[in-house]
């Protein structure tokens, strides 16, 4: 049972307006943000933001805990297509323009920035389990290599949210990552085309 207490409205308020203004300055410049400046974006206190996140740590989990929770929701969507291909490669072209717009997730991706605890290890977990499903289900459908794995799709998404970074095309901004995921097709020119 647990002893904590519901937060007051006001306090609720103030956790939120911490939270977004936490997600604007990650997604934007990365975990180097000062807390002080995240209070400020707030309109907050410094200690108000230190009542509800001890350390700049605690806060960049509770941000990259959101994403993840999203990511997971989005993941669960796809696996009910009716197309396992499209939905696939949909997928893996969100998590890259998302891990791109993000700069907070793409640090957690590639492992940089803070150690999770294991409450985000665990909403991490549950993503890895639900993207290895959809993985297995676009390889049924035969619209994915049948020798690639999990681990190896991670790897292609960091090369492509690479790419992209290094190439900045504004005007196509999918471009790259779609030019990278083709890796992962299959040789065949039909299952190409379903895909």
């Amino acid at each position: 049972m647990s002893t904590e207490r519901p937060l007051r409205a006001d306090a609720r308020r103030n956790r939120e307006r911490i939270l977004q203004a936490a997600r604007h300055a990650f997604a934007a410049e990365g975990i180097g943000v000062p807390l002080d400046e995240i209070a400020r974006r707030a309109e907050v206190g410094p200690g108000t933001v230190h009542r509800h996140f001890p350390t700049k740590e605690t806060l960049f989990e509770a941000v990259v805990v959101e994403h993840l929770e999203q990511l997971t929701r989005d993941a669960r969507a796809a696996l009910q297509a009716d197309e396992a291909g499209s939905a696939f490669f949909a997928f893996l072209i969100r998590m890259t323009g998302e891990a791109d717009a993000k700069q907070d997730l793409a640090d957690a991706i590639a492992g940089a920035g803070a150690n999770l605890g294991s409450a985000t290890l665990q909403v991490a977990a549950d993503l890895r389990e639900i993207f290895a499903s959809l993985l297995k289900r676009a390889q049924r459908a035969k619209v994915v290599r049948a020798d690639v794995d999990a681990a190896d799709v991670q790897a292609i998404v960091l090369a492509a949210l690479t790419a992209q970074r290094q190439r900045a095309d504004t005007t196509r901004p999918d471009r790259l990552a779609a030019l990278v995921f083709d890796c992962l097709r299959p040789n065949d020119p039909v299952a190409r085309r379903q895909g």
